[in-house]
């Protein structure tokens, strides 16, 4: 095996298994889990913030990352008013994400990442061994950041709004039982 291939061979498998549990998470109901909702926020705006430090040196790739985060946010307003909330028969909160757009992104994110490789993996081979230049990048692309600023936007959107409901729902509940 080639070694400008063995990330690609580890690479495959672990984005294939990251794809199908968040296919699967898009699909059904869903119960309300704080903790792994408020480090899905921080992940996400980490990574944001991560990738806003890496596009400092072309404004490009700055102006892509800025514009999916703000059209990932408004994604994730709609897809707060088009998600079901309910409550379970053992008292359990849950929700039902609205499928659509949910498999929307993660359709955008393959394509866009596999067309991304497609271009860059022959670069890569052409490669020399120990050559002075430095192998291209997959997230070195103004719409490659836009997808991935996508994500961060409606993801810490997303999950804000089910945290913010989910005390709204609480506090009505208390309420209710309140003589």
């Amino acid at each position: 095996m080639s070694p400008n291939l063995a990330p690609v061979a580890i690479m495959v498998p672990v984005l294939g298994f990251a794809i199908w549990r968040r296919v699967r998470s898009q699909f059904g109901r869903q119960p309300i889990r704080r903790r792994r909702m408020w480090v899905r926020i921080v992940m996400f705006a980490l990574v944001g913030v991560l990738m806003a430090l890496g596009g400092l040196y072309n404004p490009r790739l700055l102006e892509g990352l800025t514009g999916g985060v703000v059209l990932g946010a408004v994604i994730g307003v709609l897809g707060l008013r088009l998600t079901r909330f309910e409550r379970s028969p053992d008292g359990s909160d849950g929700y039902i994400p609205n499928p659509w757009i949910g498999a929307l992104l993660t359709a955008l994110l393959v394509a866009r990442l596999a067309w991304r490789f497609l271009v860059v993996m022959p670069q890569m081979q052409h490669l020399p061994a120990a050559g002075p230049g430095v192998p291209p990048a997959i997230g070195n692309s103004p719409l490659t950041l836009l997808v991935l600023g996508l994500l961060v936007g409606y993801y810490v959107t997303y999950f804000s709004g089910l945290l913010v409901h989910h005390r709204r729902f609480e506090r009505t509940q208390a309420g209710a039982r309140l003589p």
